[in-house]
C-alpha cells in the first residue's frame, strides 16, 4: 500500500500498535483496559488495536488475570515465533551461536571449537546450523543474523583489522562468502561493541547516553556510546584502546604488526602472572582447565581470572599490592579515554576486570581520579554470561523489530 502521511489515519495506527507492541515487550502480557490506559487509548480503540496484531501474527492471547477480583480479562502478549535472530561470538578457542524469538528469548545454542585452517565460512555455518537445529528451525527462518568478532570490518575494504589473532578471518573475500553462504541478511560487529550493545539494552548502561565500557579478555579494548549510538570511526577502530601508547612501556612501533601497544602490554592479560610473580604472588595452575572442551578462554585469560579472583576474595598482603598494581596499570590507559570522552559512566566488563571485583573496581576509581580531570563513575557490567552473544542478539532483535512492528506496510 502507499507509505503513509503524516497525520493519516494509517500513520496514527502505526504509531499506536508500535507503542502497544513495545510495552508488550517491556511488561509482559497485558489487559486491552490495561493497554488503554498505557497508551492513553479508548477500550474499543486498544481491542481495535489487538485484533489487527493478533491478526496479522504478531501478538497472541496467552491466558486471563483470573487472580484479580470482579470478571477474568483476557491477556495478550507478542508473539515469540513471529520472528527469529541469531548471533554468534567468534574467538580465538571456540565459534558459538545462538537463536532467540522475537522476545528476546535465547531458544537454542550451540559452539563449535575454533579450529585453525579451518575455513572460516564453515565454522560460522556449523556454528548457526547447531543452533539452528536445536531450536527445530531452519537457516531460512531467521530474520538477520549478528556476528561478532575481534577488530572490525574495514567499512571501505571489507577486510578484517586489528584481530591477527583470529586467523582464517583476513580474506579480502569473506563477506562475500558469508553473505552467499547464509540466507538472511548478516551483519558484523567489534566484540566489545556488542557487549556495550548488551549492557545498553540489558545492563548497567540502561538510561545512559554518553558511557565507555572497558573490557579485558584475550585482548584490551573499549566500546565508545556517544548520545546513544556506538562510535565506531571511519574503519571501525573506535575503541582500540590496546594500541595507545602509555606511560612505563616502550613505544610500539607499527602496532598492527605487532597486534599489540603499550596499554596492552601494560594491562593486558598476558602480563599479569608476571606480575604477581614479582610481588610474591604465586600464579594458579590453569592450564589443565584452560584447555579442556568447552574451556571459555584461553590459557592467558584463564591464568588472569584465577589470579584476581584469589586476590579479590583475601584482599591484603602481596594480593593486594597485585590488585593495587593492577589497577594503577588499567587506570593508566583510562585516564587518557576518560580525558578525551568526558563519560558519564565506565562500564567494568570482561572475564579479567571482572575477576577482581568490588574491591579491584574501588582501587581503579581512586587512581582514575588522581589520573583523569573528569570523574565518571565506575560500575560493573551485569551482563556477566556471554555479553557478546546476547549483544549480537540484541542488535539483531532491534533490526528485526522495527521491521516487522511497522504495521503500515
Amino acid at each position: 500500500m502507499p507509505a503513509a502521511t503524516p497525520g493519516t489515519p494509517s500513520l496514527l495506527r502505526a504509531m499506536n500498535d508500535r507503542a502497544a507492541l513495545e510495552l508488550l515487550l517491556t511488561h509482559g502480557p497485558l489487559s486491552r483496559t490495561r493497554i488503554g490506559h498505557l497508551t492513553g487509548l479508548s477500550k474499543p480503540t486498544a481491542s481495535q488495536l489487538l485484533a489487527r496484531l493478533e491478526a496479522v501474527g504478531l501478538v497472541v492471547a496467552t491466558g486471563t488475570d483470573g487472580g484479580r477480583p470482579g470478571p477474568s480479562a483476557q491477556l495478550y502478549a507478542i508473539n515469540p515465533r513471529a520472528a527469529y535472530v541469531g548471533g554468534l561470538d567468534v574467538t580465538p578457542e571456540r565459534v558459538l551461536a545462538a537463536v532467540a524469538d522475537l522476545t528476546g528469548t535465547v531458544v537454542a545454542t550451540h559452539e563449535v571449537p575454533y579450529t585453525e585452517g579451518a575455513e572460516a565460512v564453515d565454522q560460522v555455518t556449523e556454528a548457526l546450523g547447531g543452533a539452528v537445529k536445536a531450536a527445530g528451525l531452519t537457516r531460512t527462518d531467521l530474520r538477520r543474523v549478528v556476528i561478532g568478532t575481534p577488530g572490525a570490518f574495514d567499512p571501505q575494504t571489507g577486510r578484517l583489522r586489528y584481530a591477527s589473532h583470529l586467523p582464517g578471518w583476513h580474506s579480502p573475500t569473506l563477506l562475500e562468502e558469508l553473505a552467499a553462504a547464509l540466507p538472511m541478511p548478516v551483519e558484523y560487529e567489534n566484540d566489545v561493541n556488542l557487549a556495550a550493545v548488551a549492557e545498553q539494552r540489558l545492563g548497567a548502561a540502561r538510561g545512559h547516553e554518553d558511557f565507555v565500557l572497558l573490557w579485558n579478555e584475550e585482548g584490551l579494548g573499549a566500546a565508545l556510546v556517544l548520545g546513544g549510538r556506538l562510535h565506531r570511526g571511519w574503519t571501525g577502530g573506535a575503541g582500540e584502546v590496546g594500541f595507545l601508547p602509555v606511560p612505563g612501556r616502550p613505544l610500539v612501533r607499527e602496532v598492527t604488526r605487532a597486534n599489540s601497544g603499550g596499554y596492552q602490554e601494560l594491562a593486558g592479560v598476558e602480563g599479569l602472572p608476571r606480575l604477581a610473580t614479582e610481588l610474591g604472588v604465586e600464579p594458579p595452575d590453569t592450564s589443565a582447565g584452560a584447555e579442556a572442551p568447552g574451556a571459555p578462554h584461553g590459557p592467558e585469560v584463564a591464568a588472569a581470572v584465577a589470579l584476581l579472583t584469589r586476590a579479590a576474595a583475601a584482599p591484603e598482603g602481596a594480593q593486594l599490592r597485585f590488585l593495587q598494581s593492577y589497577a594503577t596499570a588499567l587506570a593508566t590507559g583510562l585516564a587518557s579515554v576518560v580525558a578525551v570522552l568526558d563519560p558519564e559512566i565506565v562500564v567494568l566488563s570482561g572475564a579479567a576486570i571482572s575477576a577482581g571485583g568490588e574491591p579491584l573496581r574501588v582501587l581503579l576509581e581512586a587512581e582514575l581520579a588522581e589520573l583523569a580531570p573528569s570523574r565518571p563513575r565506575l560500575v560493573p557490567g551485569e551482563v556477566r554470561e556471554r555479553p557478546v552473544l546476547h549483544g549480537a542478539l540484541e542488535s539483531a532483535l532491534a533490526a528485526t523489530r522495527d521491521e516487522v512492528f511497522d504495521t503500515s506496510g
